[in-house]
């Protein structure tokens, strides 16, 4: 394969709209995220190992991990209100950060999605106050889905739904039409996965 081949395929990931994130954890072993495209094309493929205490995702182009696509690695080891840095696995670049507010994430999931410079540009949140409050109790809680938009100044760019499944967490994300010239489809692909990572706990 040429160099020139290389680079086309790098960008491939990102050619979509629509991805699903399938998460299938393993207690002893920690788990798996396949992120797939719209037509079940693995795209990326992540294995987190268990027991760790300062979360460090490390995304790959596919099972074999041999081409580093993203790296999303928490900047301290309390989970609470933690910022989680988002970096091209290929460049290096630092493509920005997302933080969760602890206080508010108590009765509803709330995050800050920042640039470089941890200035905030936009929020993610869970759907509905209400739903989050009946997710957080006993019994039937568990059986109604996540869902989280993606806003930058008032406008959605992205959506994620979580799919209801007892043993595996799977998760779809959807691009907003226009969404391209407002953000990097690699955050909305970095908030997915670690929205299954994270939020997924709380299950």
């Amino acid at each position: 394969m040429s160099d020139t081949d290389g680079k086309s395929e790098v960008k491939d990931y990102l050619d979509h709209d629509h991805y699903w994130i399938r998460r299938k954890a393993l207690k002893l072993f920690g788990g798996s995220f396949h992120v797939y495209d719209s037509k079940d094309n693995l795209v990326l493929f992540s294995s987190q190992k268990a027991f760790k205490l300062k979360e460090d995702i490390r995304v790959f182009s596919d099972e074999s991990m041999n081409e580093e696509r993203l790296t999303i690695k928490a900047r301290s080891i309390i989970d609470f209100g933690a910022a989680y840095d988002v970096v091209d696995g290929a460049s290096g670049e630092k493509l920005g950060a997302f933080r969760r507010k602890g206080f508010k994430s108590i009765l509803k999931d709330t995050w800050e999605m920042l640039d470089n410079n941890d200035n905030p540009i936009a929020k993610l949140a869970e759907d509905s106050g209400c739903l989050a409050l009946v997710r957080r109790m006993g019994g039937i809680g568990g059986l109604i889905p996540q869902s989280f938009y993606l806003e930058i100044d008032g406008k959605r760019a992205a959506s994620y739904r979580q799919r209801f499944n007892p043993f595996i967490s799977k998760m779809d994300v959807n691009l907003e039409k226009g969404a391209r010239d407002i953000l990097d489809p690699r955050m909305a692909l970095a908030a997915g996965i670690l929205l299954v990572a994270i939020e997924g706990r709380q299950g």
